[in-house]
């Protein structure tokens, strides 16, 4: 879990498995649901307000444009310092100054660095204004002053452990996204459709269990395990 502000976390969620016998998973059969279910609670909105997503703190881009802006403020502070002491201006200085003075606005360099500089400034812009910590999902509060998330990771974990406990299933591999939940299972005996449909009411229990505000839909698959040899 994750309180107020939580921990920025870059790591890509990884599928989830754990196997209950040897063998490799084949295409002997399958067995998936029609369509993904919806989600079991959609509404964003509780007694204590709206419940978004954590803001992550963008603390590796603040500290590298801060850096960035630190050496390039010290350059300049170096060298005006230096001419006002009497010293002839850096030879790097003066060249930008006559690049700047002598190239036209539709020049193919001026034109390059302002498209790289706009650029720039709009990913800043997009980072200012968007939450982040996409790995966190945010979850339904049960006291005013306290928020809670869950990483998708810890979500994984605990629907594969629950789909596990259904008979006929060998191994599954549970992938935790911000708006559906994808299942997909190998099962050496019973039929296939009566593990889906298991699977199905187990892992719809589980994601309602996690409490989490949006509930994400669910996506279930079942297959054979492949022949040895």
């Amino acid at each position: 879990m994750s309180e107020s502000q939580g921990s920025e976390d870059t790591r890509k969620t990884p599928l989830l498995e754990k196997r209950g016998g040897g063998g490799d998973a084949g295409a002997l059969g399958q067995s998936a649901s029609a369509a993904a279910y919806e989600p079991l609670d959609t509404a964003a909105d509780d007694e204590y307000g709206r419940q978004g997503r954590f803001w992550s703190a963008r603390r590796v881009p603040a500290g590298i444009l801060a850096f960035l802006l630190v050496v390039a403020a010290g350059a300049f502070l170096y060298d005006v310092v230096a001419v006002r002491a009497g010293r002839s201006a850096l030879r790097w200085r003066t060249w930008l100054a006559e690049q700047l003075a002598e190239r036209p606005l539709d020049d193919t360099a001026v034109l390059a660095g302002a498209a790289a500089a706009a650029v720039v400034g709009l990913w800043l812009i997009v980072l200012a204004a968007t939450p982040g910590l996409r790995d966190v999902l945010p979850m339904r509060r049960t006291h005013a002053d306290v928020r809670a998330g869950l990483h998708r990771d810890a979500a994984a974990l605990a629907l594969r452990d629950r789909a596990m406990e259904v008979a006929g299933v060998r191994s599954v591999r549970v992938r935790v996204k911000r708006r559906k939940v994808d299942v997909r299972a190998v099962a050496h005996f019973r039929e296939l459709d009566d593990v889906r449909a298991d699977l199905d009411t187990t892992l719809a229990d589980g994601i309602k269990g996690l409490g989490l505000v949006r509930s994400p839909a669910l996506s279930v698959r079942v297959a054979r395990p492949g022949r040895k040899g």
